[in-house]
């Protein structure tokens, strides 16, 4: 009895201090709002009432978004622009389910805004918080741990929007600087789930022994003129960083032919394309056992990524100061068109996926390849697509089989990235045929890891056999689609190549 009546008189004594703060910190949010509302800012009333507008529904984001990715033209700028997105859904999901409805504040008052300020639509939620203030520091956060650059851009519009909220009587400060961190927080919460690239280890491992090239001092480099948009931006930059190298532009049927010709007088090898033009300069690079330097510029740059390049300047400090790394190749044999074998920086794949990459490849000349890849997925999502294939001496029917060069690491809920290309295995994924199995992998990528779904099963191993092929299946291989032969054996050659990478600082 003692005790209880000690706690109620803590509490008694608590609840005055409590309503001294909440008193104090209302009289602060009413100041700081009056203050807002009547001070002159020149310039202001014809822009801020406008760009509180634009923002509705994420409409100024989502457009500045498709800007981001249009202009930046490169990878990262994608990324930022995604991220950016993702972080502004979580931020809009968060405050209109959870924050708009714990805490029902009244709207401002609007005696003291004039007029010419107020919106034209009120509005009827909650004040407290403030959604489109967490929404606007959501997509600039999330822009931000992408690229600076963008995040630089785009954090001014976003400080001006959630200014805008207070600047038209739509909310009092307090409601604008919660929702702001709450954005922030979502931001960081979206990184917690995906990592940024920056986040992520290049691999290190096993350093090689690679010639100090300063200037491009006999490094040769064959440009596919038709790798991406951005393959002639990525030449120019290459000829510009590096004045003494040979930069030699060609059309795709040419690349094989002058990738050659290079090889056999230049001290270091450089391609300007995608993961298919990279792909056959590995081969020829390991073949005539010369290091490899990849200028990333085409469409698909999965490899250049995961080595930890970036970007063309990043290849040209490498190259300066001789940094480089050995990786593995993927090879599968008998290889394309009569050869020996094939090779693979990045993966090797049977059942859907080759239709996939013959679908972008036939729609891509009309409406682009991002768009050509997004369509080819829905149509393949929506169809069964069974393939037949003994393994281990078994047969199974399959919707995929896939084998990367290396480990995949989870980035969120599906494989994205390795963290090292010399560990010397495969990995092996199967994707088992049924009623709509890209809808029911899809639904366990949406669920989870996809280590939980029943329809997918994985496996590293040193080699994989694969017979009972039908005659006229394809396979891919890097973006690059042929015709299997009816048994083919794929396997590593370990460290089989040397590749110019800048070494990651402390």
């Amino acid at each position: 009895m003692p005790h209880d009546h000690a706690a109620h008189t803590t509490a008694q004594a608590a609840d005055p201090v409590r309503s001294r703060v909440t008193a104090l910190l209302g009289a602060w949010d009413r100041d700081v709002f009056h203050r807002v509302a009547t001070r002159h800012w020149p310039g202001a009333e014809p822009l801020l009432p406008r760009l509180s507008h634009s923002a509705n529904h994420g409409m100024l984001w989502f457009g500045a978004a498709a800007g981001i990715a249009a202009l930046g033209r490169g990878a990262r700028a994608r990324r930022a622009a995604v991220r950016g997105v993702a972080s502004l859904a979580v931020a809009s999901a968060t405050i209109n389910t959870v924050g708009k409805r714990s805490v029902r504040r009244a709207r401002p008052v609007l005696d003291a805004v004039p007029m010419v300020r107020r919106l034209k639509r009120q509005p009827i939620t909650t004040s407290f918080p403030s959604g489109h203030s967490a929404s606007a520091a959501a997509f600039a956060t999330g822009v931000a741990l992408e690229s600076r650059g963008w995040g630089a851009v785009v954090a001014p519009v976003a400080a001006a929007v959630a200014l805008s909220r207070i600047y038209t009587g739509a909310h009092y400060p307090s409601d604008v600087l919660v929702g702001a961190a709450l954005g922030v927080g979502a931001a960081f919460a979206v990184r917690g789930l995906v990592p940024t690239r920056s986040q992520l280890p290049a691999p290190g491992r096993p350093h090689a022994d690679a010639p100090a090239l300063p200037g491009g001092a006999g490094l040769v480099v064959v440009v596919n003129e038709e790798s991406g948009s951005d393959s002639a931006a990525a030449a120019a930059l290459v000829q510009d960083a590096l004045p003494r190298a040979d930069v030699r532009a060609c059309a795709p049927e040419a690349v094989e032919e002058e990738l050659e010709a290079a090889a056999d007088r230049c001290r270091a090898l450089g391609v300007v394309g995608g993961d298919g033009t990279v792909n056959r300069a590995a081969a020829v690079a390991a073949r005539h056992r010369v290091p490899l330097a990849v200028f990333p510029g085409g469409t698909l740059n999965h490899f250049a990524y995961d080595l930890g390049v970036e970007s063309v300047h990043d290849t040209c400090r490498a190259l300066t100061a001789g940094d480089a790394v050995r990786v593995d190749l993927g090879r599968f044999t008998p290889g394309p068109d009569g050869a020996a074998h094939g090779y693979f920086v990045n993966t090797f794949s049977l059942g859907v996926y080759p239709e996939l990459v013959r679908l972008r490849e036939r729609w891509a000349p009309r409406i682009g390849g991002w768009p050509a890849g997004v369509l080819g997925a829905l149509r393949l999502l929506r169809g069964e697509h069974p393939l037949e294939a003994e393994l281990g001496g078994e047969r199974h029917a399959l919707w995929l089989l896939f084998a990367g060069n290396c480990l995949y690491r989870r980035m969120g809920p599906t494989p994205g990235h390795r963290a090292e290309l010399a560990d010397g295995l495969l990995d092996v994924r199967v994707v088992r045929a049924g009623r709509l199995p890209g809808l029911r992998l899809l639904a366990a990528v949406l669920a989870g890891p996809l280590s939980r779904s029943p329809v997918h099963a994985a496996v590293s191993l040193r080699r994989l056999r694969i017979a009972g092929l039908a005659p006229g299946t394809v396979l891919a291989y890097d973006g690059e689609v042929t015709e299997a032969p009816p048994e083919l054996l794929v396997d590593k050659v370990d460290e089989a190549l040397t590749v110019y990478r800048p070494q990651v600082r402390a």
